[in-house]
Order: structure tokens, then sequence, then C-alpha cells
């Protein structure tokens, strides 16, 4: 089997005290950071190793997902208690480099520390799109509509989960959306590659934070409709769950982005589903249409650096 273009790209990977990557010509660069903080991000009474590799992989491939981008390497350093067990390292970078083959992404680089109290682990990737093609936020304009891809919500539910009574341990199989969720790499490359979006930002903070963003970036306000929402579905047998959840939780990596109204887009792309849920308008501020027709301002209640707690 042949190597990707973006294996081509790693000139050097481990082993040296740089490694060298070659970019296209052409090509931008893109590159995304992210911390993944046990008692924050994850804990390791509810979630396994593999789980934690995969979901910090994950947060950094969604970012360059959400620009269109191709992924070619990423940088995973870890601060670990000295009392940690080899076998969760071990498991942590299976979850990585288990993701990684999925996306062909060289695993080029890290550091480890040790830790005075909890695991600390850093994901750098770093991906490229041609030059000035990368989708930002910023492009959405009055009239665009507004799309999801996917479904919404199950992570959050899946985490509520968690920190109910009901259950302290679930099996990840039964609940991917939050153990191993999927970035949407094909699916923006194609976004990006036929020219379909306006803007676009992928749904880690929640879709009414996340939408607020593109709002912010673009100067423009938004209505979205209550019923549209493509919600997700937990446990088994599966069982949709709570429109809260859609609305405003995070961590489902999926991609909401924005179009012309001219454009024709399609229900599936790359396999995935596509689902319209509002409109951008002029002016400030996102509008909720409920099932009722009732109009109400939708705050951003998503996942807000340094938020005070409720």
């Amino acid at each position: 089997m042949g190597r990707s273009a973006a294996a081509d790209r790693v000139v050097l990977g481990i082993g040296d005290d740089c490694s060298i990557l070659r970019a296209a010509t052409g090509d931008e660069i893109l590159v995304t950071t992210d911390f993944s903080l046990e008692g924050v991000h994850f804990r390791r009474e509810w979630h396994p190793a593999g789980s934690v590799g995969h979901r910090c992989l994950a947060r950094g491939l969604s970012d360059i997902a959400a620009m269109g981008g191709e992924p070619m390497a990423a940088f995973v350093s870890l601060a670990l208690p000295a009392t940690l067990p080899q076998r969760w390292v071990d498991g942590f970078y299976q979850g990585v480099l288990k993701l990684a083959a999925q996306f062909k992404v060289e695993l080029a680089g890290g550091d480890t520390a040790q830790s005075p109290a909890g695991i600390l682990a850093d994901i750098v990737v770093i991906g490229s799109a041609p030059k000035g093609a990368a989708i930002r936020r910023s492009g959405a304009r009055p009239g665009d509509r507004i799309f999801v891809t996917g479904t919404l919500g199950g992570a959050a539910a899946t985490l509520d989960l968690l920190y109910s009574n009901e259950s302290k341990k679930l099996t990840p199989k039964k609940y991917p959306s939050h153990f191993f969720p999927i970035p949407q790499i094909q699916f923006g490359q194609v976004l990006r590659q036929q020219k379909f979006a306006s803007s676009m930002i992928d749904t880690s903070d929640g879709l009414s934070t996340d939408l607020a963003h593109i709002c912010e970036e673009s100067g423009v306000g938004a209505e979205i409709w209550e019923s549209a929402i493509p919600l997700g579905k937990i446990g088994r047998p599966p069982r949709a769950v709570d429109p809260a959840f859609a609305l405003h939780g995070g961590e489902d990596y999926q991609l909401l982005f924005t179009s012309r109204a001219s454009v024709h887009m399609p229900r599936t792309i790359a396999g995935v589903q596509v689902t319209e849920i509002g409109r951008i308008t002029r002016g400030t501020g996102t509008l909720l249409q409920r099932s009722s027709g009732k109009k109400s301002k939708l705050k951003p209640d998503g996942w807000q650096h340094f938020k005070k707690s409720r």
C-alpha cells in the first residue's frame, strides 16, 4: 500500500531534535493545539485509556476538518503522575495511533514530563490547504443557509449519564459518540473542493456557542429551527437525546457550516448526513424558532472556557 500525500510530507519524524515537514507548493499550513486535562476533559474511572487518546487526537483533527484541510502530522505531549501504570500510557497511545492510521496522519513527535497531580495531554495537529482556500468562520452573509453534519447531542447526553447517579460506568461501544467521536475530515475537504461552504466551524463547544462564533466573526445574526436539528441517539436500544443537549452540548465534532442560497446541497456528502437547520440574518444574535412557531433569543450556552459554574 502506498504512502499518503500527508505521510510523504513528513520528511523526518520522531528521533531527532525536530521533525521536518514539507508543504506542497502553493499550500498554506494549518496549525491547531488543544489540551486534554484529567478531571476536566476526561476521568480515568469513566474513560478507558484508548478513548482518552482517541478523543485527544480527534479534537485536533476536527479543527483541521473545520477548515477543509488535509491533516499532515500530529505531536502529542504528556505530563504524567509518577504512579501512573505503564499500561495506561500504552493504551493511550494505542488510541492515538489507531485514529491516526484511519486518517493517514503521522505521529511525528511530542514530549513527556512528570506531573505533580493528574494527567495533562497536549495535542498539536499540522495540516494544509491550498492557498486562500481554507474555510473560515468569517464568510457567512445574510441569506446563507445553515447546515450541520450527522447528529448532535449524543456526546453531551452520555456525559450527563456519567455525571448522574444513574450510571458511573458505561460501555464505550454503546456510546461511541462520546467515547470515540469521528472527525469529519473527508466531508470538510469536499466542501472546500466544491466551494459549498461560505463559513464553517466544528461543534466542539456546542451548537449555540459555535454558531455564535460564526455570527460574531461574520458580523451577522442567525435563526435556527428547533424541529430541524438532528438529535443524536444513545444507548441500546438507541433513544433520542433531549433537544437541550443538541442545542448546547459539545464534543460531537460534527461540522456546522453556512452556504449561499444558490448552492444545491446534497443530503449526504462523503457518506455523512447533511441537515439544513436555519438561515443567516442581518443584525446580531441568534433566534430559535420553536416547534410551536414561537421565536426566542438563543443564548450561547455550550462550553466556554473560564465560565462560572451555574
